[in-house]
């Protein structure tokens, strides 16, 4: 598992707004003072590769020299273009009323350049809109966001004392694996789309403030990413649990090979997160350890499964069949061949060492643009994975199976699967007692 964004409480500065830029009419022209400060940034194969941060902003800023006779009339339409990108992408940082009231102050100047046909006010009343509608629907899905199911712990559910026939497990609801990972994969790119560029640059942002040690309140809170590492969690726990709690062995083997099936498919379809949810589930030591269920089990299909998702050589196994799939979505007609969902943990890794390895200048002070466009690159295509539409309908029953089922905790895992397969040896056997006698005891 990943560490937690929040445990890398880092933060980059907010970018200026740039109000100041502007002067105090529709007339004012721009003209910052850069002084002697400005190196020409280096481009290399067309690709802007480094540069000091006054020249990168002088291109940004427009001048005698960009616009003759310039006048914000002249340029109201890419501030309005940059301030719709900006507030689309990143409209968090609008958050607090400080921003907020100087993005009006903005828009305010750019509509007194327009007031003959009203078309330019228009625009900026739709971006305000969608800015606010953007902030109120974060903030709802912060407050429904997922609560982390609480695992069971009572003695009664854990230890075998019922008879089989009265539980209910997901073969009851579901008995088809395409089904099911067809159901996942429905969870998994509804939870993906509520994650923006702006979760994503928070794993850069927290790191870049460490060493300030300062913090941007509200704004570097990550529900969303937290809610989906805690959703693979969830997963790999119900399927130890579905496992685990199974009496016969016979029925236990049959589960086994019902989620390597179920992984299987979720491989063939671009979900690679709850594929390598599934085989981290599998793994988990309650599970790895019934050896007489593993017996009986075909592990052809799940030796297959864990190849791709080999860590050897940073995963590379599974690098190289996330970007077949990423090849196949660019040329897809059809949303189902459209989905490609990558293991999120290990996405976010990806961007964290990138950040981490790289720095943001380079010897001559220049900022290191390669390293921003190489992470850049990496969101981009997330931003574009998420905006698949799912082609599979959704079934209420198994999705609600899946996301209220009973999870165990580690230590009812590991009770479970000694009820299901005893001890075999002198500290499985010292463990059982323990962790027996613990729960009996328990209030």
């Amino acid at each position: 598992m990943y560490t937690s964004p929040r445990k890398m409480r880092e933060t980059m500065p907010q970018t200026p707004i740039f109000s100041t830029m502007l002067g105090s009419s529709c007339s004012g022209q721009v003209q910052p003072d850069m002084g002697d400060r400005c190196v020409d940034p280096v481009y290399q194969d067309g690709n802007l590769v480094s540069g000091s941060l006054e020249a990168l902003i002088e291109r940004l800023v427009p001048t005698m020299d960009y616009y003759p006779d310039a006048k914000l009339k002249s340029f109201a339409a890419k501030i309005i273009q940059l301030l719709k990108e900006w507030t689309e992408t990143f409209p968090y940082d609008f958050q607090d009323e400080k921003s907020m009231k100087e993005l009006k102050e903005i828009a305010h100047r750019i509509t007194q350049c327009d007031e003959e046909n009203g078309t330019v006010k228009k625009i900026i009343s739709q971006m305000t809109q969608n800015l606010l509608m953007a902030l109120s629907a974060r903030s709802q899905y912060q407050e429904i966001r997922e609560k982390f199911r609480q695992p069971v712990t009572d003695k009664g559910t854990i230890l075998k004392t019922k008879p089989q026939s009265t539980q209910k497990d997901i073969l009851s609801v579901c008995c088809d694996p395409l089904i099911l990972a067809q159901q996942l994969t429905y969870i998994e790119l509804e939870r993906v789309s509520n994650i923006y560029p702006e979760d994503l640059m928070q794993i850069v942002s927290h790191m870049d403030s460490l060493d300030n040690h300062k913090c941007r309140g509200d704004v570097t809170k990550t529900y969303n990413l937290e809610a989906y590492d805690n959703w693979f969690n969830c997963l790999s726990m119900l399927v130890a649990t579905e496992i685990c709690r199974v009496v016969k062995k016979k029925q236990r083997t049959r589960m086994v090979e019902f989620f390597i099936d179920v992984a299987r498919e979720c491989f063939n379809i671009g979900n690679f997160n709850s594929m390598m949810a599934i085989i981290s589930g599998m793994n988990l030591s309650p599970v790895a350890r019934l050896k007489k269920t593993w017996s009986k089990v075909k592990t052809a299909k799940f030796d297959v499964l864990e190849h791709h998702m080999d860590p050897s050589s940073n995963f590379c196994n599974y690098r190289t069949a996330l970007q077949g799939a990423a090849q196949r979505s660019q040329t897809a007609n059809s949303n189902r061949e459209k989905i490609v969902i990558p293991v999120f943990n290990l996405f976010i890794k990806d961007i964290y060492f990138l950040h981490k390895i790289h720095t943001n200048r380079l010897p001559n002070g220049q900022i290191n643009f390669k390293k921003f466009w190489e992470i850049s690159r990496q969101i981009h295509d997330f931003l574009t994975w998420k905006q698949v539409e799912c082609p599979f309908e959704k079934d209420k029953k198994i999705q609600s199976y899946l996301l209220t089922a009973p999870i165990y905790s580690e230590e009812a895992l590991f009770i479970a699967s000694f009820e299901s397969e005893g001890p075999e040896n002198h500290m499985e056997k010292d463990s059982w007692k323990t962790l027996r006698t613990t729960l009996l005891n328990r209030a």
